[in-house]
């Protein structure tokens, strides 16, 4: 897991030193502390060399620079250095992830007589490159990734994403560059590069959280899951879509599912084995929850071992905390539970730092959990798994029961009945589409409004119905690639800063390219179920069922708790109020967005607000500190 960053100067410009990439790779010099690199290039005139770190200026005009920071995690010596060059010196490559499948293509490629010096899977990423090409080459890599590979015979440079999006990589453009990032904090050390607020994503964000492949910086964007980018040495730009979820057509992977491991055990048990390859220590991101506990115990079962370790975060609130159910696992497992309290002043008081690592607004509050245990982790493993994308991937979300059904949609009802507005929610969830895509937002719609008086519902719906009016399949099926392609890709961001910002590597085995496939595999009835303690209709249904072998019924048809945080609890501390006090509140009369009046009366009113005005408060508090931390006009 490491940090990439660069630029392509435009216009026949050129770059005449090496203090802005190094200023760009400083800023995230946490994504990979025990390496950097440098590597300048220009594609018209075939041009490139690696930069000696403490060389300013350069001889040669080039228009194109490449840097990376490197985490050590496979080969941990100097042979995985990057960027990193084959033999002839036209082919560059710099790779953040982890390749789960390196080590088949490896002993092929060894077959065929290529040569490695490293054990590295950048190495044989640029191998296959170097066969196949850089769009087939992405498509035959099980891992997640952020790739950029400079090809000075070919005049090109490529950029591609992983499937799922698990891996960041933001791009930012203005008429005279085209920079790259792991991280977007790098772009402010670009020439030209304002933090400016993108207005225009502002009814999307309040509605859901967060923007689908985009960013609320102007002129910034994460590229697209499953996409890559390649530009020529002319500056002309191809987005070229290699992998959609979209794809998958469930009624004929079931027809071949017996050439598919059957057991979902089975299965698990093969995606968490291959994401155990490491030359430094693994351990597992235990919550309690079903996911990561399965996800422990397949990996501990895997190495064998009692020496396993997982790290959590619990509460001193039990409402919001799963300690008991980690005491389970560890006790059935072995595994050595490391168990860390969030408290109230950690969280008032890292509460900028996580914004700065975020890039964005701390949309869920339990980001600064996984902050929590991401730095205690660091003292234990430098590898963590993870059981994020099992509740897209599976179903697991109650939506997924009642949201394509108008009279059963418990969300829908709830909040036409506590509405301000309902015959305007009402009209809207008419549409079916309209109606999944809503269940998954967080602000009401009549807050929203309320709160901004430029919220617009088609500018929040535009991008999300453009996508699932592409989708195929089942009602069921349509939902799953929906969340697919933008939830999960949130949820995955908030892992990977927060992770990174403690130079830990975070994996996803539910994201596992086969592990996806077999899902999709199985008939739409293994996801829906009867629960055995509520008789009532239960999803996720086939993974709860493999649990209940291991940890019992209890433990796997308990209702669902999700990582929630006594936000009630942590706003009403002093050094809330004073964060409020001292920057919020003269940033809404600053900046006349928000309904000022109203968040007032939220903040002063803390404990007689209702939960869905101190999330609302949440999302108007995280985005002012973001506003804040960026200093974004």
């Amino acid at each position: 897991m490491c940090g990439i960053a660069g630029y392509l100067l435009k216009n026949s410009k050129t770059i005449e030193s090496n203090s802005t990439i190094k200023r760009m790779l400083e800023s995230q010099k946490h994504r990979g502390p025990d390496d950097s690199g440098i590597y300048a290039f220009d594609l018209d005139n075939k041009l490139g060399e690696s930069v000696d770190d403490n060389l300013i200026n350069f001889d040669c005009h080039y228009s194109g620079i490449l840097g990376f920071n490197r985490l050590s995690i496979q080969d941990l010596s100097p042979n995985g250095h990057q960027p990193m060059s084959d033999d002839t010196g036209n082919v560059t490559i710099a790779f953040n992830g982890e390749i789960y499948n390196a080590d088949e293509y490896r002993t092929e490629l060894i077959s065929e007589g290529v040569l490695f010096n490293s054990h590295t899977d950048t190495e044989v990423i640029l191998n296959l490159y170097l066969k196949f090409g850089f769009e087939r080459t992405v498509k035959m890599l099980n891992g997640m990734f952020a790739i950029v590979i400079v090809d000075l015979k070919k005049k090109a440079i490529y950029f591609g994403r992983d499937r799922f999006g698990i891996k960041p990589l933001y791009i930012y453009q203005n008429e005279d560059v085209f920079g790259f990032s792991s991280e977007i904090k790098s772009f402010i050390n670009l020439d030209g590069f304002v933090p400016e607020l993108n207005k225009e994503m502002l009814s999307e964000y309040l509605l859901f959280r967060n923007n689908i492949n985009n960013t609320l910086f102007k002129n910034v964007i994460n590229l697209q899951q499953g996409h890559f980018i390649k530009i020529d040495s002319n500056g002309s730009q191809e987005l070229i879509k290699y992998f959609d979820v979209n794809d998958y057509d469930r009624l004929s992977l079931s027809k071949n599912r017996n050439k598919l491991p059957l057991s979902i055990g089975e299965q698990l048990h093969r995606s968490v084995e291959r994401q155990l390859v490491s030359d430094v220590k693994l351990g597992c991101q235990l919550s309690g929850g079903i996911d990561s506990s399965l996800i422990t115990h397949e990996a501990n079962k895997t190495l064998d071992s009692k020496a396993m370790e997982s790290v959590s975060i619990v509460f001193n609130n039990e409402k919001f905390s799963e300690g008991k159910y980690i005491d389970i696992v560890s006790k059935e497992t072995g595994v050595i539970a490391h168990r860390f309290v969030l408290e109230k002043d950690f969280y008032m008081d890292n509460i900028l730092d996580v914004t700065w690592h975020l890039d964005s607004p701390i949309n869920h509050p339990n980001t600064i959990g996984i902050y929590l245990l991401s730095e205690k982790a660091k003292k234990y493993v430098t590898v963590l798994l993870s059981g994020e994308g099992a509740d897209e991937v599976f179903g697991g979300y109650d939506r997924f029961l009642y949201t394509d059904k108008l009279l059963k949609n418990k969300k829908l009802l709830y909040e036409l009945r506590v509405s301000k507005k309902p015959m305007e929610l009402f009209k809207v969830s008419l549409k079916k589409a309209e109606r999944i895509i809503l269940s998954s937002s967080f602000m009401h719609l009549d807050i929203a409004s309320e709160l901004y008086p430029d919220f617009s519902i088609k500018k929040a719906l535009a991008n999300r119905l453009e996508i699932f009016k592409e989708l195929k399949g089942s009602d069921f099926d349509k939902q799953i690639k929906y969340e697919i392609k933008t939830y999960i890709p949130d949820l995955l961001m908030r892992q990977d800063k927060m992770s990174m910002a403690h130079s830990i590597e975070n994996r996803v085995p539910f994201l596992d390219n086969e592990m996806v496939e077999w899902a999709f595999s199985q008939p739409e009835e293994n996801f829906k179920g009867i629960n055995p303690k509520t008789k009532k209709q239960d999803n996720k249904f086939q993974l709860k069922e493999y649990c209940v072998d291991l940890f019992g019924e209890d433990f796997s048809f308990r209702p669902k708790m999700g990582f929630g945080i006594p936000l009630k609890e942590f706003m009403t501390s002093d050094k809330y109020k004073e964060l409020f006090g001292k920057i919020i509140l003269p940033a809404l009369k600053e900046d006349n967005i928000f309904n000022y009046n109203l968040v007032l009366r939220w903040a002063t009113n803390i404990n007689s607000i209702s939960n869905r005005e101190i999330e609302s408060l949440w999302i108007i508090t995280s985005f002012q500190l973001w506003k804040y931390s960026f200093n974004i006009k």
